[in-house]
């Protein structure tokens, strides 16, 4: 397949935690479209805006601490002051793998210690909600908008192999299912997109230290970048509000493929991981 991007000129977008992995993937997308991207994170985001501008849209660098209201209240405030309107929101940023260690991701909670819980729901969790609260509430004013969140999961019926992180993904999933009820009647959709295994700088670096390469099931992460601006595009995305769709499963709807021509089927859990 082909990738011709869909126009998404004059669109103001916000991408959260956009320095590495999804984020950036999502962005760079979106400058392929010719959006205006706020690229947010703590560290480069000077360095992916420059990359955003060369792809063909407008990057914005602004250096923001997502686990900090006040930084937060101030970005918001920044592109109201500067555009006046906000069209799309990728609520991306994640601090929930602090403290984490790989080798031990699938240990029983008792072998977990509590300072995870602290990382997955103030640093990721919490981020995701701050996010909701300052865009829906913009988007809503100007009755129309478009809020997608990466960190949700499509299956309640698996188990994702740790359990504070199952917990915090079934919470975004949830979060996308109320705020997308509360929305449903104003002009604003929000959507849970959700990636398959996903080559990000974490997970090649996690397989090479144990010498291998990640899986062939692996997609990069501007796979999920081409998921977003199709359902961005999609004048049709108001029947996906409310709900949280694979990545995978928007290829085939939108008809793309990953950056090397690759198509993928549902990313499911091993067998012993069905809850059913």
């Amino acid at each position: 397949m082909s990738w011709a991007p869909p126009r998404l000129d004059g669109r103001i977008s916000l991408v959260t935690g956009a320095t590495r992995g999804i984020g950036r993937g999502v962005a760079l997308v979106l400058g392929e479209t010719g959006a205006t991207v706020y690229v947010t994170g703590r560290t480069t985001v000077d360095e992916i805006a420059a990359e955003v501008t060369a792809r063909g849209g407008l990057g914005i660098p602004v250096r923001t601490d997502h686990a900090d209201d006040s930084q937060v209240e101030a970005l918001f405030e920044r592109i109201d002051r500067e555009c006046g309107r906000l069209d799309l929101v990728v609520g991306n940023v994640w601090g929930g793998y602090a403290d984490h260690d790989w080798r031990t991701f699938g240990a029983p909670l008792w072998e977990q210690p509590l300072s995870r819980w602290q990382a997955m729901f103030e640093s990721g969790l919490r981020a995701q909600l701050t996010t909701a609260r300052l865009a829906s509430a913009r988007m809503v004013e100007q009755g129309a908008g478009l809020i997608v969140f990466t960190g949700a999961w499509d299956d309640p019926g698996e188990y994702l192999g740790n359990l504070y992180y199952d917990v915090s993904k079934a919470a975004v999933s949830r979060l996308v299912t109320g705020l997308g009820h509360e929305l449903r009647q104003r002009g604003v959709s929000v959507v849970g997109i959700v990636p398959g295994f996903t080559s990000t700088e974490a997970v090649v670096g996690a397989f090479a230290a144990e010498g291998m390469d990640p899986p062939e099931a692996a997609h990069s992460p501007e796979y999920v970048g081409r998921a977003v601006v199709c359902v961005a595009a999609d004048p049709g995305a108001t029947s996906l509000n409310g709900t949280s769709v694979q990545t995978a499963t928007l290829g085939g709807r939108y008809g793309f493929a990953d950056v090397d021509g690759r198509t993928f089927t549902q990313f499911r859990m091993a067998a012993e991981n069905r809850l059913d």
